[in-house]
């Protein structure tokens, strides 16, 4: 499932993935705590902008794009309009739900929201998925940046409209902004902490940043907050939950409502910005369905009898064993595996720091040990698996090795404050014997059980402060059970009880929100770029804000003013370093049991689709692809 700049877990290997894009697409590229720690540096311009007009920002560098670009160069100019596609959720952030919806308001922490509903808003600004740091104007014609980085200034193109036919404002942006600032999701909130006030000046709206912001958060709060209708509020609580079709000025309308199990979306065929550069090639479906259930069988049933016509395969069972149904054997589905350069994303179990019985690094090591990940890839996973190690998995800040060069002078600055581990190899679990049952690291496990304190007794494990060593795994689909019982017999014979806890979406949802677990599963997807997002997972004050993304309680100065440094970095190398940094005391503290990741995309389609061939960019995009045989609609 996702949450977040954030995604969720396999379920044999369903990594739920979150594509998190809090800039329109997944969990993770952007929710910005703001770091008033002490290595934020002052407000400066971004790199080559000055107080002139821009059509887009760029963190490092000049932009790929120059004013008169006429689209991206991914996308296919001339895709045909129309058609229909019918899928589950993929991936989803904030309030989102994968399995059920109750609210049509998905950007509160209140109720259950559909995926994909930020499809009927547009942004001020939208990213380009083949330039890693970079964004362009959408709502807005223009953006400046004052000299000293204190201002943000956007004009709007008059000709942007909402569905009803009301043009966007900047009466309408302000009051976005400041209502989400005020009683958005927690998410948004932290996003929008870089941002002193919005206001309007002569038409024009003005952003006034704190006076010490992340470089990268500039980008990221123009690109990720949808534009509401002003109007369409007046008198009623925004954070409500409500099924009434909102308001917006994106590619698509609601069309239908099915609660908990259908939602239809319908292209606006008089889209106001389907010829600018940021949205040709896009939006290409006339129809997208989006099916809900709590079963993937279910889902997966539909998909073979043709109800479901895209189906993105998170269970290496089934991607190896369940398609030779007739539409594969006769060509009208196939099966894609279309490569991922996309950064793996950090899956894994988290544990619950909050609760005293995992305080000890040594006693969340030792149930970490337990889990044989060789046994599993080769008897669960039919080897297309590879093993996490890093909370940025394949990306230029995975930490390896000895730390050195600038990721180690940044470590230096907090040497007397940080694990000694954390200074030597970057930790990565080690390889089993594939037996199911490694004695050697069963040994290992139980002597730093013993060493954190734990002793048998007539209750199991306990320590001295009487608490007993046991584990209630939160889960909210019965899909990833079958991995669980072998970890939970390992866990067993070192005396630790492990009850696999399946509950119903909503009461997931909740005890998530309210870190009311021991350990969950979830798969955060992550970006090539260090978003402010990071804070959310990892920042010491969102481990203390229910329904933030810091499931661990992780809380660490240093890692706080590492994130605030890398947001600040003139350099991507810079960044990359404390990236590393971040990375290495996260893994030396083990919060987590991490899971596994796959280099590819394993997609069943009804044939009839079509794609760009170019697929290296940094985020997957399903929104570019057509249906071959549309028509204009």
């Amino acid at each position: 499932m996702t949450r977040g700049n954030c995604t969720i877990i396999d379920q044999s290997g369903r990594a739920d993935r979150l594509r998190k894009r809090l800039s329109r697409r997944a969990v993770l590229k952007s929710s910005a705590f703001l770091a008033s720690f002490g290595l934020v540096l002052t407000s400066r311009p971004l790199v080559g902008f000055a107080m002139s007009e821009r059509h887009g920002l760029s963190v490092f560098g000049d932009l790929k794009y120059p004013p008169d670009f006429a689209h991206y160069d991914y996308i296919n100019p001339d895709a045909p309009k129309g058609g229909k596609i019918a899928l589950g959720p993929v991936s989803w952030n904030y309030n989102q739900n994968p399995q059920t919806f109750n609210t049509l308001n998905g950007f509160v922490l209140r109720g259950d929201a559909p995926p994909m509903i930020e499809l009927l808003f547009d942004t001020l600004m939208v990213r380009a998925y083949d330039e890693p740091a970079a964004v362009y104007c959408h709502l807005a014609r223009s953006v400046a940046l004052a000299p000293d980085g204190s201002r943000m200034t956007f004009i709007l193109r008059p000709e942007a409209r909402f569905h009803d036919g009301n043009p966007v404002t900047a009466d309408d942006v302000v009051f976005s902004y400041r209502i989400l600032k005020e009683r958005g999701h927690p998410v948004l909130q932290a996003a929008l902490k870089d941002i002193d006030r919005v206001e309007k000046e002569d038409g024009k709206v003005v952003f006034h940043l704190a006076k010490q912001h992340a470089r990268q958060g500039v980008l990221d709060v123009a690109s990720i907050v949808p534009i509401f209708a002003r109007a369409q509020y007046d008198g009623k609580a925004f954070d409500a939950s409500n099924l009434t079709p909102p308001v917006g000025s994106g590619p698509y309308r609601v069309a239908s409502v099915n609660a908990g199990s259908s939602l239809i979306l319908e292209r606006d065929p008089a889209y106001w910005a389907a010829e600018l550069p940021t949205a040709v090639g896009h939006y290409n479906f006339g129809t997208i369905e989006i099916v809900f259930t709590r079963d993937q069988t279910v889902l997966f049933e539909a998909f073979k009898k043709g109800d479901i016509t895209y189906f993105e395969d998170f269970s290496s069972a089934s991607w190896a064993t369940r398609y030779d149904f007739p539409a594969i054997k006769d060509g009208r589905v196939q099966r894609l595996e279309i490569p991922d350069h996309t950064p793996s994303g950090a899956q894994g179990w988290f544990f619950n720091t909050r609760r005293a019985k995992f305080a000890d690094k040594r006693t969340r090591q030792a149930i970490a040990l337990t889990f044989d990940f060789e046994w599993s890839n080769k008897q669960l996973f039919h080897g297309l698996y590879q093993r996490t190690a890093s909370f940025f998995e394949r990306s230029a800040m995975k930490a390896e090795g000895l730390p050195t060069g600038g990721e180690l002078a940044l470590l230096e600055r907090y040497r007397a404050t940080l694990d000694p581990d954390v200074f030597k190899e970057a930790y990565s679990p080690p390889a089993s014997d594939g037996s199911g049952k490694d004695r050697s690291l069963l040994r290992k496990a139980f002597e730093l059980l013993t060493d954190a304190g734990w002793t048998k007794s007539d209750k199991g494990l306990t320590n001295a402060a009487g608490d007993v060593l046991s584990i209630e795994l939160l889960a909210n689909s019965p899909l990833f059970e079958r991995i669980v019982t072998p970890w939970a017999a390992n866990l067993e014979r070192l005396g630790i009880p492990l009850t696999f806890r399946l509950v119903d979406p909503s009461q997931y949802q909740s005890r998530i929100d309210s870190f009311d677990f021991d350990m969950v599963g979830q798969r955060y997807s992550m970006s090539q770029n260090m978003a402010p997002t990071l804070a959310n997972f990892l920042g010491s004050e969102a481990a203390h804000v229910n329904g933030s993304l810091n499931l661990a309680g992780f809380a660490n100065k240093a890692v706080d003013e590492l994130i605030a440094t890398g947001l600040a970095a003139k350099t991507r190398d810079e960044m990359n370093d404390a990236g590393r940094a971040i990375d290495r005391i996260w893994r030396a503290g083990h919060y987590w049991v991490p899971n596994w990741n796959k280099p590819v995309h394993t997609i069943g389609v009804w044939s009839g689709f079509g794609r760009p061939e170019e697929d290296r960019l940094y985020d997957f995009q399903p929104a570019i692809w057509w249906w071959k045989e549309a028509r204009d609609s």
